[in-house]
């Protein structure tokens, strides 16, 4: 019995180490399913990976055709076909060796040109101007005591100039005008002769040309408001109301009106012109409140001539239309969106600023100063090449020349560095925008190299529209939209003055004595009276 229930222990125990045998190879085999559909999903994944990486690697080349695409340079078709005019194309990312190798060639020559200028350049000691021939000399004389003649005797003298300044005078000038009679006359009636009262700027008004034209320059040129005029009138013992003066203002602006739409006209006509505007506070009267009005400058580069236009101070895309809807030539202006219509716009070729495109790197110095430095120092070669040519005083063919073996390779070079480096930086940042403006408009600042007439910047209209700026500080603000317009008169004529250096006072003298002698003679061209024609009548006259 007893080894019977030893055979059954051991049977028991045998069939339990067969139960976890079996047991163990059970949860083997699940386990090695496991790990096959782990393997499975693995491979799934890595398959899912690759394709993802392959579709963003389309994508990206996708996004980069169509940056190009809308950045592109389809303008381009409407440069004149000219062996001599050469297209920029910058269809590849890549700098070919020998785009590199005339790049840097360039920069090389500029470099050394820039130190064989440093080299040469002789430090200017300031020295003293000498006093205007034309002006008075009141000769004031000093002897030294204790001289008599018969022990001392007189050598040259020792002349100092010194400059004095008298505060203006006011003079009335009085027009007398004789009055004849005849003593008998034929009929039996007398005859009285009156000799015509000599053309006034203003009928009826005691302002003489002088006076006008003094008041007008110390507002527009020199940014003294009507009310402070006045009371340095008042320091002369002059009244003048305030009224009164605004009048003359209005009427004197109604007076030069004409001049300005034929000064518009001109410029207008001409094929090169810079274009920009500027901020200008007017007093709406329906809100009583001072608003922000915008101001356009067109300025023709080649004759100087220069004209504001002041259009309800909208600075719309409507009013761009209508103020260049009929000029044909070079149209120079900023990045502001409304002039990129005039890319599509046959016989109009539209030019950066570089300058502008300088000020976003500037801007983003301190953000990435390694990528903005170098984009400065691109810059800085073209401004050097520019610097180069005034020095040298070469003529528009030669600057051309220049720019083609000089500025061309540094811009092509210049271009595929903002390419490559914008996929690198924040898009919202500094450096990002100073790289998506310079990119945006790269073919329109690219353009300048296509003449030698093309300016590299803006910056002739810049100048002229600076009055604006410093008038603005002073008088504040326009009173409505008429005297803003009168305002726009005002400043074209005067900034004409600027422009060819003509002396402000003797050019609107000039102007208001003799306009009225164009109102009814017809065969007169307004222009006579422009300042660059003035100056070189006053040239002829004169030799």
């Amino acid at each position: 019995m007893t080894g019977q229930d030893d055979k059954n222990k051991l049977l028991e125990m045998l069939l339990e180490k067969c139960d976890a045998l079996y047991q163990e190879n059970a949860r083997l085999k699940a386990r090695e399913k496991e790990i096959e559909a782990e393997s499975k999903q693995t491979e799934s994944y890595k398959n899912r990976i690759a394709e993802l990486e392959s579709k963003v690697s389309k994508l990206t080349q996708d996004l980069e055709f169509l940056r190009r695409k809308f950045w592109g340079k389809s303008s381009e078709k409407f440069i004149p076909e000219d062996p001599r005019q050469r297209k920029l194309d910058f269809e590849g990312l890549d700098l070919l060796p020998q785009e590199e190798a005339l790049a840097t060639s360039a920069a090389q020559e500029i470099a050394e040109y820039k130190e064989k200028r440093v080299l040469v350049k002789v430090k200017s000691q300031p020295v003293r101007q000498v006093l205007p021939e034309n002006i008075e000399r009141r000769e004031e004389h000093i002897y030294p005591e204790g001289i008599d003649n018969e022990n001392w005797v007189e050598l040259s003298p020792e002349i100092t100039e010194i400059l004095e300044h008298e505060p203006a005078k006011c003079y009335v000038r009085r027009i007398i005008r004789h009055v004849y009679a005849l003593k008998q006359s034929s009929e039996g009636e007398s005859t009285v002769l009156t000799p015509s009262l000599p053309a006034l700027p203003i009928p009826k008004s005691y302002a003489g040309a002088s006076l006008l034209a003094e008041m007008m320059i110390n507002k527009y040129v020199n940014h003294l408001p009507f009310y402070r005029q006045i009371q340095m009138f008042k320091q002369l013992g002059i009244t003048l109301p305030p009224s009164t003066v605004n009048d003359w203002f209005k009427d004197t602006a109604d007076l030069l009106r004409p001049l300005y739409y034929r000064l518009k006209e001109l410029v207008l006509n001409s094929d090169y012109i810079q274009v920009d505007e500027s901020t200008i506070p007017i007093v709406r009267e329906e809100k009583h409140k001072t608003v922000k009005g915008y101001i356009w400058m067109v300025r023709s580069v080649m004759q100087d001539l220069v004209f504001f236009h002041y259009d309800h101070g909208s600075r719309s895309q409507k009013t761009a239309l209508e103020l260049l809807k009929d000029f044909k030539g070079a149209l120079q202006t900023d990045g502001y969106e409304v002039y990129a219509m005039y890319e599509n716009k046959k016989g109009v070729l539209p030019l950066g600023c570089w300058a502008h495109a300088r000020r976003y790197f500037e801007t983003a110095l301190k953000e990435d100063k390694a990528r903005a430095e170098y984009a400065l120092a691109q810059i800085g070669m073209l401004y050097d090449v520019e610097r180069r040519a005034d020095e040298e005083n070469l003529s528009y063919e030669e600057r051309a020349d220049l720019r083609e073996r000089l500025s061309y390779p540094i811009m092509v070079a210049f271009e595929k560095w903002i390419v490559a480096e914008y996929s690198k930086v924040l898009p919202k940042g500094p450096i990002g925008k100073a790289l998506k403006y310079t990119y945006g408009i790269y073919h329109k600042l690219t353009r300048f190299h296509l003449d030698g007439r093309y300016r590299i910047d803006n910056n002739l209209a810049e100048n002229a529209i600076r009055p604006i700026a410093v008038g603005r500080r002073n008088y504040l603000f326009c009173g409505n939209d008429s005297a803003a317009e009168d305002a726009a008169v005002m400043y074209s004529l005067l900034g004409c003055c600027k422009a060819i250096d003509v002396n402000f006072r003797d050019w609107m003298v000039y102007v208001l004595s003799r306009i009225h002698d164009y109102d009814t003679d017809y065969s007169k061209d307004l222009a006579e009276l422009l300042p660059y024609n003035w100056k070189t009548h006053l040239k002829t006259t004169t030799l």
